[in-house]
């Protein structure tokens, strides 16, 4: 990985072995080398066992946390006895790229290293799960991503060979060519090159593509939710502390009798809806800082790529007398893959830096495109709309509508409050007259979704025929307890098909108030509200039950006190709306079918006792009597039994 070059004649060639003391020098170096390739190669197959479940994490751990610090010790005594050979004097010498390639993977293995050994003293500690539990879209970016980076290494070891190129050289090739930056400076010569080129580049475009979404669905929707959260929960606590600066806790407390709502002026669902109302608010405004942060900082990321590579490059290139400005413009037209060709690296220094660069640049550039398409666009989008609907081409809210919406988005609802989506339906359930049992209808959840609604949909119709069945016998308590089971089955199957929306559903308070009324709460009861509390207070309000807190502080009844603008809120987290309800349903109508099962099997057991105590008592009295009375009799009994039991 790390060789040396000489100079011979005024140009730079490769000379490993033929320099005076070196030969011996270069053996031990080498032996070097391979033992670090040897330590890197086990601790990268420790870490992929662990992520695949075939190995522990105790075990694991230590295992790529030692191979990797001793592969970077190995690998920087082989740079630093490489640098102790070329300083000769009075002769001029350079440094191949795999010198600073091999630097790079020293400096990548230390940090990564670092890094890990935080990882574990917060897994020991308990922060962090011991576990790897890579999802699917994780796994799709890492094999993507090794899949690139072996298409594009295998092709610069096939240009090598048909072209004669160094291998290094053809790997800084094969670089700017899949990232279509196309310098220019290398090109194939030959026809067979020429033709090859063709299924290359479209093949590592598409790879590349892949790439790009796979990044752009892992890093900006899984880092969005994160951020998202606790942004909500920073303006949830700034809200709070304002509000209690400004004397508004009734707003806060619940109402626990009608002498609190006379003077209050509202009652307890009144105030929760003004609580759920304002909960939205918070999450509005902590949406759009998310936003314009997400921008901040992946703009600054992209920035120091800029500056900072076209001064890493400046000094590269100092014999081409490269100046910072012309290294900016370099390090411009490459980041954005303008690629004019006019400035580009020759030193081995600038070669490897640029391919490690370059790559960097590619998730980098995504993640900035992406939040811009979320801020600035939208907002550039948004004024163009606006200006052609109040001239060349008006729409169908009006320009008067038009201009409140635009006040109440950018006032976040304080003016103008409820005209932020005229142009759009409000979110909702379906209504009770659509057809719920349509299988032709796409399923959020893909096949999986489709054959869960389809059991559903059986269960749903068997419970509707029972509570029926319940209400022509005159039993009203059965027909009552098949109807509650037929509406959690029916909402279940309304909710599965908000999974995956996009922009994810968000539920009125109406309808929140009619999906907690399934599970079991009432929103104008009070004993199972509090106030919101400003900072966590426990280590169990941290722990998750579905999306709100465990917490020991429950009422002498057991039900679990909580507040729209608490920490165990369902808008807090990062748990979707949709995703939270449908759980939830889900472990309501388990509890309920459970509870029914249960109720069933006494029920039988209770027959079956009274049916055994008539048979007793028949064969008792039909001693004395003939064989038909006692047939008569048993017939009644069975009889009375059927009739019971249905």
């Amino acid at each position: 990985m790390g060789m040396m070059l000489g100079i011979r004649n005024g140009r730079i060639g490769n000379f490993p072995c033929y320099l005076h003391g070196f030969a011996n020098r270069s053996t031990r170096l080498l032996a070097n080398n391979g033992v670090s390739l040897g330590f890197a190669l086990i601790a990268n197959f420790a870490l992929l066992l662990n992520m695949a479940r075939r190995l522990s994490f105790s075990i694991a751990q230590p295992i790529t946390i030692i191979g990797w610090y001793l592969s970077s010790i190995f690998l920087i005594a082989d740079l630093a006895g490489i640098i102790h050979i070329v300083k000769v004097p009075g002769e001029r010498r350079a440094l191949t790229q795999a010198f600073y390639y091999a630097m790079f993977a020293a400096g990548l293995y230390f940090i990564i290293a670092s890094l890990m050994v935080f990882t574990v003293y917060g897994a020991w500690k308990g922060h962090y799960s011991k576990e790897f539990k890579l999802s699917m879209s994780q796994r799709t970016l890492m094999l993507q991503t090794i899949s690139f980076m072996i298409y594009m290494v295998g092709g610069a070891g096939v240009y090598a060979k048909i072209e004669g190129w160094m291998f290094v050289d053809a790997v800084y090739f094969t670089n700017y060519t899949l990232l279509t930056i196309g310098i220019g400076d290398y090109a194939p010569q030959t026809h067979l090159g020429r033709g090859l080129l063709f299924p290359y580049a479209i093949g590592g475009v598409v790879i590349l593509g892949l790439v790009v979404g796979s990044i752009r669905s892992l890093v900006l929707e899984r880092g969005r939710k994160k951020l998202g959260s606790r942004m909500v929960e920073k303006k949830r606590e700034v809200t709070l502390k304002r509000m209690l600066k400004k004397n508004q806790e009734h707003r806060l407390n619940p109402v626990e009798n009608k002498k609190m709502a006379k003077e209050l002026g509202m009652s307890e669902r009144e105030r929760r809806e003004d609580e759920f109302n304002f909960m939205r608010q918070v999450q509005q405004s902590a949406a759009t800082r998310q936003k314009w942060t997400s921008l901040f900082i992946s703009g600054t990321a992209w920035f120091f790529l800029w500056f900072v590579g076209a001064l890493i490059f400046y000094f590269a290139e100092h014999e081409q007398d490269w100046s910072y400005f012309g290294s900016l413009y370099f390090a411009y037209t490459t980041l954005l893959t303008i690629g004019y060709g006019d400035y580009k690296p020759f030193s081995n220094s600038g070669k490897a830096f640029f391919v490690f660069w370059s790559l960097l640049a590619v998730p980098t550039l995504t993640i900035l495109i992406s939040n811009m398409g979320d801020t600035v666009v939208k907002t550039i989008r948004d004024l163009t709309l606006w200006i052609g609907e109040i001239t060349v081409l008006p729409g169908d809210a009006g320009i008067r509508a038009r201009a409140k919406q635009i006040i109440a988005t950018g006032t976040q609802g304080k003016v103008f409050r409820g005209s932020t989506d005229i142009m759009e339906q409000p979110p909702g359930i379906e209504k009770a007259g659509e057809d719920v049992g349509d299988p032709e209808k796409a399923h959020a959840g893909g096949p999986a979704a489709a054959g869960t609604d389809l059991l559903a949909g059986k269960i749903q119709k068997e419970e509707l025929h029972e509570a029926r069945a319940a209400g022509m016998k005159g039993d009203k308590m059965g027909e009552n307890i098949h109807e509650y089971h037929y509406l959690l089955i029916k909402e279940f199957r309304n909710v599965m098909k908000h999974l995956n929306e996009s922009p994810p559903r968000k539920y009125t308070y109406d309808e929140w108030d009619w999906f907690l009324k399934l599970m079991g709460e009432d929103e104008g009861n009070h004993k199972s509200h509090r106030a919101p509390p400003i900072e966590v207070k426990n280590i169990g309000d941290k722990e998750p039950d579905i999306q709100q807190g465990q917490t020991s502080d429950n009422t002498d009844d057991g039900i679990r006190q909580w507040s729209w603008l608490g920490n165990r809120s369902p808008l807090m987290g990062e748990t979707e709306e949709a995703e939270w309800v449908l759980e939830r349903l889900s472990v309501t109508l388990e509890r309920q079918l459970n509870k029914q099962r249960e109720e069933n099997a006494k029920e039988k057991q209770r027959t079956g006792r009274v049916a055994g105590r008539r048979i007793r008592d028949s064969s008792g009295s039909g001693s004395s009597g003939t064989l038909e009375e006692q047939k008569n009799s048993n017939a009644s009994g069975n009889s009375n039994v059927w009739e019971k039991s249905k």
